[in-house]
């Protein structure tokens, strides 16, 4: 599936590859324990293997997924989304920087706050990769007010930027899943290791 200009961020070292032959797209969900897994492996010990032997024969997606299931999931892609609006290049180092505090975000961590103060903890994740964290609050910051028309359910600044219907097009319902070249790969799931990776890769990236 094709990835819009104002959602470069997701793909992995974008900067460098073209035209690649292979695509492989990873569903993720910034609550979802397994996505944290999978993600973490991939992107602390893949990531470095793809820029040095794969760079110009494979790129990487990553796929913003929310699941409704975790009422805080749409808040932290709200996030993402912001991010790529503010500094494309740094959405990938600013979700390995949120999965790993993933947990702060859990149902225990934010039932009893309110919406606009999970955005300034998102924001302060941000700030700490080195993205401008007045500006990213100011894209998430729901207004307390009518807009001039009245109308009173308008969002942010970001909400339509994750109003994608990709997800449901495909098919995708679960966290994490991942495509390669359009079909569905089962194969890959969150428990793969880093030699697991690497033989798939050697087998599939020709």
């Amino acid at each position: 599936m094709a990835l819009p200009p104002k959602f470069a961020g997701q793909r992995l070292l974008s900067a460098t590859v073209e035209q690649p032959q292979h695509t492989l797209e990873l569903y993720l969900d910034y609550v979802c324990p397994f996505s944290a897994k999978l993600f973490t492996t991939f992107y602390a010990s893949i990531k470095p293997i793809i820029a040095n032997q794969y760079q110009t024969k494979l790129q990487v997606i990553f796929r913003q997924h929310i699941q409704p299931w975790h009422p805080s999931s749409t808040l932290t892609h709200e996030a993402g989304a912001a991010v790529l609006k503010l500094a494309p290049e740094k959405f990938w180092a600013f979700s390995a920087a949120l999965f790993e505090r993933q947990k702060e975000f859990f149902d225990v961590s934010v039932v009893n706050e309110t919406r606009n103060k999970t955005y300034e903890r998102l924001a302060g994740i941000a700030g700490s990769i080195g993205v401008d964290q007045h500006a990213m609050l100011n894209l998430l910051t729901v207004s307390e007010k009518p807009n001039a028309e009245g109308q009173r359910n308008t969002g942010n600044q970001v909400t339509n930027d994750i109003k994608l219907m990709s997800d449901r097009v495909v098919g995708v319902h679960v966290s994490p899943t991942v495509f390669f070249n359009g079909i569905e790969e089962p194969g890959i799931s969150s428990s793969f290791t880093t030699t697991q990776w690497e033989q798939w890769l050697a087998k599939n990236i020709t």
